[in-house]
């Protein structure tokens, strides 16, 4: 018992030691706490245009987001060895001095993003930080990273340098051994060469999404075999070449909408044994060729909506059997016999859900699920549109109407015709005497052409008439 009073003692002693220790060498614009995981030093939003001289010898963690700051010279921060973390993010950074960070050989988190006046970095700026672990250079308007840049950090983990100006894949990735996340999303990469990634090979999560990529060279994942998350959605990709994932046997998450693809290649996912999802949505995809997903045995999702489909086979499956959910919405679908397997599937597996037809007319604005299919007497598909064919050639035949309101128009005609070779040699008058016409004509003869306006009008109605009741009869 007196042991662990001791014991308590000596811990209750060794803390408020330590609280003395971080608070004692305290900033005056800062917050310092003693926590679990050691000092750390609060001086975020805190109005400060300068580094401070002193910070605690103790402090594990530093936070001066959200200041003035906008130069760092060379050990910017002394010597503190204990310092794990230190964020200088939303600050106004121009020039960071190499060997700025020295002093820090414990530091295993930076953060220096959202300085978007940064946008250049000195190929020694992180030189003595081998501990380091997390990079955050997002935001800062960088148009390059020299290519030694980060051989000064053989432990780095994961990159997050997203939302910059670069236009190709920074070299300075190549031959990371340890490198596992890289983030550059949002930014103007235009393609992936063969030797973008090389040395990659524990990267797990690549992200490339909402770039300019029009090219993904063959080969350029050949390095990343641990690869298990790949985005490369919102780019301009209008065609891959064959080999363009191959090597890729962990890979999980693939996703590939919001490009410009017109259609799914047999030989792309060859080797996605191991893909979950896959997103194809918001292409132009208009044919998916056979066998196409036949090895993504264990798929959870495949996302084919905004595309421009209207037929699906389902060669192009087989010979595996997909068993997830399959988005097929915002497709211009052809409903007929060739769909027929996906109507059963619908009904069977529920997992297909929202595919509305375009065509044929017969069915256009029904979802496929409503859609029925008829069997000829060989037990063969007959589409709808067939179908509603046949249902129409029962009724009565629409010829005998046609044939009766032609011999009543020919009988009016007749009817019409002219009586007397005066009256077709008015009609023959051509050029501007027939203004005149009317005035320089016998009333006698005017009485006679007014009788014919007359039964002219007459007969004209009586024919519409006609024409409308016959249809009537037509459509009972």
């Amino acid at each position: 018992m007196l042991v662990l009073l001791l014991h308590a003692v000596v811990l209750g002693l060794r803390s408020a030691w330590a609280e003395e220790a971080c608070t004692g060498t305290c900033p005056t614009a800062c917050a310092c706490s003693s926590a679990e995981r050691g000092c750390s030093v609060r001086c975020d939003r805190a109005g400060l245009l300068r580094v401070p001289a002193e910070f605690p010898c103790e402090a594990a963690s530093i936070d001066l987001d959200r200041n003035g700051l906008r130069f760092l010279g060379e050990r910017a921060f002394g010597t503190l060895p204990s310092l794990r973390r230190l964020s200088l993010r939303h600050n106004n950074l121009s020039f960071i001095t190499p060997g700025a960070f020295k002093g820090l050989p414990r530091l295993a988190e930076l953060r220096l993003a959202h300085n978007g006046d940064l946008r250049y970095l000195h190929a020694r700026t992180f030189v003595a930080l081998g501990r380091l672990r997390r990079l955050d250079l997002a935001a800062c308007r960088l148009f390059s990273v020299p290519e030694r840049l980060l051989a000064e950090l053989p432990g780095l983990r994961e990159l997050a340098a997203f939302d910059n100006l670069f236009r190709r894949v920074p070299g300075a990735l190549r031959g990371l051994a340890n490198l596992t996340h890289a983030h550059l999303e949002r930014g103007r990469i235009e393609a992936v060469a063969s030797s973008s990634l090389q040395g990659l090979r524990r990267l797990r999560s690549l992200s490339l999404q909402a770039n300019r990529v029009r090219a993904v060279h063959g080969g350029a994942f050949r390095d990343c075999g641990a690869l298990e998350h790949l985005l490369l959605n919102d780019n301009r990709l209008a065609a891959l070449p064959a080999d363009a994932f191959r090597g890729l046997r962990r890979l999980r998450v693939l996703n590939l909408g919001g490009n410009a693809l017109g259609q799914v290649a047999r030989a792309w996912f060859a080797d996605l044994a191991e893909l979950e999802l896959l997103y194809l949505d918001r292409n132009s995809i208009a044919f998916v060729e056979e066998g196409a997903f036949q090895n993504l045995s264990g798929l959870l999702a495949l996302h084919l909506n905004g595309n421009r489909l209207s037929a699906l086979a389902w060669a192009a499956f087989q010979p595996g059997f997909f068993l997830g959910r399959l988005f097929l919405f915002r497709n211009p679908w052809r409903c007929d016999c060739h769909l027929q397997w996906l109507r059963d599937w619908m009904e069977s597996s529920g997992h297909v859900a929202d595919v509305p037809c375009a065509a044929p007319g017969s069915v256009a604005g029904l979802d496929l699920s409503q859609v029925a299919f008829g069997r000829s007497s060989d037990g063969l598909c007959v589409d709808p549109e067939e179908l509603n064919l046949t249902t129409s050639s029962l009724g009565p035949s629409p010829e005998p109407a046609a044939t009766t309101v032609s011999r009543f128009s020919s009988l009016l005609s007749k009817l019409l015709a002219p009586r007397a070779p005066g009256a077709e040699a008015a009609n023959a008058t051509q050029g501007p005497g027939n203004a005149s016409l009317a005035g320089s004509l016998p009333s006698r003869a005017l009485g006679g052409w007014a009788r014919q306006t007359r039964l002219l009008l007459g007969s004209s109605l009586l024919l519409s008439v006609a024409r409308h009741a016959l249809f009537a009869l037509q459509v009972d």
